[in-house]
C-alpha cells in the first residue's frame, strides 16, 4: 500500500493558491485537500498552478476537493439543490476525490439514504470518487448509526475524522470497539487529528499530558491501514488536520494561538510517517 500526506488548506486562507501549493511541495507533502472560497480569481488560479506542477515537478500531485456547505434552514429539496449544485461546480474541476460533508444529523434516516444515493450518483457518473467525512452535524456523526447506513451502501467511502465520534458519544470509544472495527474497510482517507471526549482537537499532540491519546489515535490508524493492507487498496490518504481557531485554543489574554498550526501539521506529517506502519 501506497501511503500520500495530504495538506489542508485549512488555515492557509491567508496565502494565494500559488504560494499554497508552492509552500505544500515544499514541506514534502503528496497533495492538498481544500474547501475552496468562493472566489474565481483563486480558484482559477489554483487550477493554473496545479496543472503547472503536474505537468513539471510532480504527475502525481493529488487534489482532494471539499464539499461543505454552508449551515441554513432550509427544506430537503433544497438542501439537496444545493448539494447538487456544489458537486457539480467540483466534479467539473476533476479532482482526484471529493470530501463530502453529506447529509444532516436531524434528518431522518431514509432522508439520509435519499441524499447518499444522489452523490453515489455523481460519482458513477463522472467517475470522480465521493468520500463521506465522518462529522458532527452529517450522517455520519454517530458510530452506531452510521453502521445502519454502511448496511444499504457496503461500498461507501469514508474519510476517518474519529475524534467527533469521541465528542458526540462523550468517550474515548473503549466500549465501541468492536463497531469501529467494522467501518474501517470503508476508510478511503484519514484526517489525522487527535480529539477527546469534550473536543474535537486537544491543544497539543505531543505534550505529555496528551500521550495516551495520541497513541490511541495511532493505533486507530495502524489498524485502518492494516485491514486495507489486506483488502489490498493500492493508496490510502492522510491529512493532517489540527485546525486554527475555534478549533485551536487562543490565550485567553493575547488572543494568539497557543501553538503554529501548520508547524504542528508538519510534526504529524513527520510523526506519522516515522510510526505508521502496514
Amino acid at each position: 500500500m501506497n501511503i500520500k500526506f495530504i495538506c489542508t488548506y485549512w488555515g492557509s486562507e491567508n496565502l494565494s493558491a500559488k504560494d499554497f501549493l508552492h509552500k505544500v511541495l515544499a514541506n514534502g507533502f503528496d497533495g492538498v485537500e481544500i474547501n475552496f472560497p468562493d472566489n474565481h480569481l483563486f480558484i482559477n488560479e489554483f487550477i493554473v498552478e496545479l496543472n503547472i506542477i503536474r505537468n513539471s515537478i510532480n504527475p502525481n500531485f493529488i487534489f482532494i476537493a471539499q464539499q461543505v456547505l454552508s449551515n441554513q434552514n432550509e427544506t430537503v429539496d433544497s438542501y439537496k439543490e444545493r448539494l447538487l449544485h456544489r458537486l457539480k461546480f467540483l466534479t467539473d474541476l476533476n479532482p482526484d476525490a471529493i470530501n463530502s460533508h453529506t447529509g444532516k444529523d436531524h434528518y431522518d434516516f431514509d432522508t439520509n439514504v435519499s441524499i447518499v444515493s444522489l452523490t453515489e450518483e455523481i460519482s458513477q457518473k463522472t467517475g470522480i470518487p465521493i468520500w463521506h467525512e465522518i462529522h458532527r452535524g452529517r450522517f455520519t456523526f454517530h458510530l452506531k448509526s452510521l453502521i445502519d447506513y454502511l448496511k444499504v451502501f457496503p461500498n461507501l467511502k469514508l474519510v476517518a475524522d474519529l475524534s467527533h465520534f469521541c465528542v458526540v458519544s462523550e468517550s474515548d470509544l473503549s466500549d465501541q470497539l468492536e463497531l469501529l472495527a467494522r467501518i474501517y474497510p470503508n476508510i478511503q482517507h484519514i484526517h489525522a487529528r487527535v480529539g477527546y471526549e469534550q473536543s474535537p482537537q486537544i491543544n497539543h499532540p505531543f505534550a505529555p499530558e496528551w500521550e495516551k491519546y495520541l497513541i490511541r489515535y495511532l493505533n486507530w490508524w495502524t489498524e485502518i491501514i492494516h485491514i486495507q493492507s489486506k483488502n489490498e487498496i493500492e493508496l490510502l490518504t492522510i491529512t493532517p488536520e489540527f485546525g486554527p481557531f475555534p478549533y485551536m485554543n487562543n490565550d485567553f489574554i493575547t488572543k494568539r494561538p497557543v501553538v503554529n498550526q501548520w508547524e504542528l501539521n508538519i510534526q504529524m506529517k513527520n510523526y506519522l510517517q516515522s510510526n505508521l506502519s502496514s
